[in-house]
């Protein structure tokens, strides 16, 4: 089963692929004051939904950097009568590839929500877009953090993950300042947004298999997410956070 078409089904009813609402995220992308013609990059673009809206609603330029080619082809599509096609770039390769060729200091908004593992995780990440980011831009990155210390059965049941994956809220703003960002915003998903997000991303691979019970990767995508729906419930809920986080580059 490829793991691009099982993400990709189970967030086809998302508008975007993180439990932060559409009111936190906007509100935190208007504390950045977007303005006509300025750049902005999204690393993990997937469907493109943010930048989509950027672009409609504040003139700027977006650059998509996304791996899963099908995403993108979602993405024009969604595109397509809103905004204009030179408005945004598609670059359809691994991150850390695309980041090569970019400029430093040529974006005025970087942005990177549940991606970090594209350039090697969170510090990494705030590194690269911290170059990439003009002076006094804006850098805006979702993580998970761990409300509580995981129980070792919880991390098994995530496919063997280590604690040190993820940090404290506090401990994951500090990266950012540890770096010389400036921490402006932060928002946390709460637990009806966790509850919003999960039971949709079940309940679009539930139907999509009820839908279509001949694709060979149904029995598997379903053994797959009953066992994640599980997983959430018993200990996830719990645990892990997700986080919005916006800095300034200085």
């Amino acid at each position: 089963m490829d793991r691009n078409k099982f993400s990709s089904i189970a967030h086809r009813n998302h508008a975007f692929a993180n439990p932060i609402s559409e009111t936190k995220l906007m509100k935190m992308i208007g504390i950045c004051a977007p303005m006509p013609q300025d750049k902005v990059i999204d690393i993990g673009a997937g469907k493109c939904e943010l930048l989509i809206r950027l672009v409609e609603n504040y003139g700027v330029n977006g650059t998509a950097v996304e791996l899963y080619g099908e995403a993108i082809e979602e993405a024009k599509k969604a595109a397509a009568g809103r905004i204009s096609e030179d408005s945004l770039n598609y670059c359809i390769e691994d991150a850390g590839a695309a980041i090569k060729r970019m400029d430093q200091s040529s974006f005025d908004l970087g942005i990177c929500i549940g991606s970090t593992h594209a350039l090697g995780g969170l510090e990494e990440t705030l590194r690269t877009l911290k170059t990439l980011v003009k002076k006094n831009g804006y850098l805006l990155v979702g993580e998970g953090y761990w409300k509580q210390t995981p129980s070792p059965e919880y991390l098994e049941a995530l496919g063997g993950a280590d604690e040190s994956e993820c940090k404290s809220h506090a401990d994951t703003v500090r990266v950012g300042e540890e770096l010389g960002l400036i921490p402006l915003w932060s928002y946390v998903a709460s637990d009806e947004e966790w509850d919003d997000y999960e039971w949709l991303y079940s309940s679009s691979i539930e139907n999509y298999c009820f839908e279509h019970p001949d694709d060979p990767d149904a029995e598997a995508m379903l053994e797959r997410i009953r066992s994640w729906r599980r997983t959430y419930l018993k200990w996830g809920r719990d645990t892990l956070g997700f986080g919005l986080y916006l800095y300034r580059n200085v």
